[in-house]
């Protein structure tokens, strides 16, 4: 494979690189979306809580795929690797997925690779977690902030880019809130319109899909994370994917500092020595944890479909009783959700009080999330723009355990728990 790099005086080299992988045999991705017999939940996640806001389960057939590579005595990135991003790429319906050591890594290295750095400014919602913006700022651009559409769609609101823009705008960073496709048809037609890269930060979003395309592989770039409460959790780790295969080559240069070749291909006699071509990190991600990406992925279908359900019991005792809302209530028909969290407004200024009151029951909460422009560090920043809609949510948004194996009862004692919380001071 042929790849272009910079020298230092700005002329454009090309280099012969070792394709990672090339010479590797992949086992075909088959029944992804079978659900393996569950032997094991794990409760080490869940002590003390009753009802935890997230809990792994831990099965026969995920202890014999990590045993196997312990076995193997080979654990850095590898055979394992390779096969979990044949798999993972598969899945999405993208040319190429390239595993990483977690979601903030996945995020960094996208957003180098298409070129923000210095003077550059990308656009990203701030009702989002902070390593999103801090991932913009460590390639030396800046974060500039937009407003949510509503109360009853969390992700960013389109209308609000063409304010937020300027002639210094590169780059436009989505999410898609709690597993919630975005209005990715018109991030698209206000990126294509000003020439704009769209870049898709989907670690709520594996499974996810709009107008039948999964989320991840709308834009240029998509970032997925493996935290071990989401979806497809796999303690850390990440993925990036892309049909763009230039991209992708500079995707692995800079994944593994910048190295020609890897340490497996020269363990297994494909190349004898590197060369580095790039100023690149060590954000490889290791054979233990794809074994159990891998494990995951079989899941994943099955997961996502429990959340929904569980998601619907939610909303049918929860939205629009004692002032209580959940967004997302009008999906469009087109789109699938990957249902990651359960997110419920609260009434002004009950929210503290109600995690207070399901914490004393060891039900667990969270916030998903403080407003990114908000914290000390993006204020002294100069995060200046106004986002009343983000910040009139910013206050009521609490999130509700959600896991595909949670029992009806568990669901009901949080619902419950609620109800009788907000209620009680309605009543009084």
């Amino acid at each position: 494979m042929c790849l272009p790099s910079i020298n230092r005086s700005g002329h454009v080299q090309t280099h012969h690189v070792h394709e990672p992988y090339a010479q590797l045999q992949y086992a075909p991705v088959q029944n992804l979306a079978r659900s393996p017999r569950i032997t094991h939940s794990s409760t080490a996640a869940s002590e003390g809580w009753a009802v935890p806001l997230a809990d792994v389960l831990v099965d026969d057939e995920l202890r014999s795929t990590v045993d196997e590579v312990l076995e193997s005595g080979w654990w850095s990135m590898g055979p394992k690797v390779a096969e979990f991003e044949a798999a993972f790429a598969e899945f999405c319906g993208t040319s190429h997925a390239l595993a990483v050591a977690n979601g903030t890594a996945a995020l960094h290295l996208a957003l180098l690779a298409v070129g923000c750095g210095p003077g550059d400014e990308v656009i990203l919602p701030s009702l989002n977690f902070v390593a999103a913006a801090n991932a913009i700022a460590h390639t030396g651009a800046t974060p500039v902030f937009c407003d949510i559409s509503g109360s009853d769609d969390l992700n960013l609101d389109p209308a609000d880019l063409e304010a937020a823009a300027t002639g210094n705008t590169k780059a436009v960073l989505v999410l898609h809130y709690g597993g919630f496709p975005c209005d990715f048809d018109s991030v698209r037609k206000f990126a294509d319109e000003r020439g704009l890269i769209v870049l898709e930060d989907a670690a709520h979003a594996p499974g996810a899909s709009w107008r039948g395309q999964a989320c991840g592989s709308l834009g240029r770039v998509g970032c997925f994370s493996f935290f071990s409460n989401k979806n497809l959790p796999v303690g850390e780790g990440g993925m990036i994917v892309t049909n763009d295969d230039e991209l992708a080559a500079k995707l692995r240069l800079l994944r593994s500092h910048g190295m020609t070749t890897l340490t497996w291909e020269r363990h297994r006699g494909h190349a004898a020595s590197y060369d580095v071509i790039a100023q690149g990190f060590n954000y490889r991600l290791d054979e233990m944890r794809a074994a159990i990406g891998l494990h995951q992925l079989r899941r994943l279908p099955d997961e996502n479909a429990k959340r929904g359900e569980i998601a619907r019991r939610y909303r049918d005792r929860l939205d629009g009783a004692s002032g209580i809302s959940m967004p997302f209530g009008q999906l469009d028909d087109d789109s699938t959700s990957a249902h990651h969290l359960a997110v419920a407004l609260l009434p002004a200024g009950r929210r503290d009080e109600a995690r207070a009151a399901l914490a004393e029951r060891r039900i667990q909460t969270s916030v998903h999330y403080p407003p990114i422009h908000l914290f000390s560090y993006y204020r002294e920043l100069g995060a200046r723009r106004p986002l009343p809609r983000t910040e009139l949510v910013a206050d009521r948004v609490v999130t509700l355990p959600l896991f595909g194996h949670m029992e009806d009862a568990q669901v009901d004692m949080v619902v419950d728990a609620v109800l009788e919380t907000i209620s009680a001071k309605d009543d009084a």
